[in-house]
């Protein structure tokens, strides 16, 4: 019985490949090739908000911060978000023994409260803060941030400028960066709250 089980299981594979034309097993290979050059190419589909930052080397930075303020969970959970992210050259502007002070222990919860005025609840992308600014008009549109505080959106010169409690500038250097719970804008300056 075993023997007719193997032969039928042999005669099967074997008619089945037998009724394969070439163009099926060019198809084969063609698949195999576009197999190969998605692995080799970036991926198109974006994990959400920390994913993304993950995957952007200019964001080393900002993840180390949302690591040791354990908010890595909160910002991968289903929001959506619009984040105003930090590049590391931005980081650079802080002086570094008050990064260190932030990255430490004693600085999380300072540290969290810094990073949650970069996020604001819901999804903005460029243009809908673009007409929310002009529908604003010269005095720019106000926007709260998760952390309870809020910002400031205007144009200068062309630019999208985001400005703190304390009055310092944030220039929008990069936009639209979408990820699955939201979107990422990219700025060069570390924003504080009050």
């Amino acid at each position: 019985m075993r023997k007719f089980s193997f032969l039928f299981a042999t005669s099967a594979a074997l008619a089945l490949s037998a009724c394969g034309s070439p163009a099926d097993e060019t198809a084969t290979t063609d698949d195999a090739m576009m197999a190969d050059d998605m692995a080799a190419a970036p991926a198109t589909t974006t994990g959400n908000v920390v994913e993304v930052a993950q995957g952007n080397p200019d964001f080393s930075t900002l993840v180390s911060a949302v690591t040791s303020a354990d908010l890595g969970a909160t910002l991968s959970g289903p929001g959506p978000y619009t984040v105003f992210a930090p590049n590391n050259a931005a980081f650079e502007k802080v002086p570094q023994a008050t990064r260190d002070e932030l990255m430490s222990p004693a600085g999380k919860d300072d540290l969290s409260g810094i990073l949650t005025y970069h996020v604001v609840a819901g999804e903005l992308n460029a243009q809908a803060i673009q007409q929310a600014i002009e529908a604003a008009g010269a005095a720019g549109h106000t926007l709260t941030t998760v952390n309870g505080a809020t910002l400031t959106a205007t144009v200068e010169n062309g630019n999208v400028i985001l400005t703190d409690a304390a009055g310092n500038k944030a220039t929008v250097t990069q936009t639209d960066l979408d990820a699955s719970n939201g979107v990422v804008h990219v700025i060069d300056t570390v924003l504080m709250p009050a």
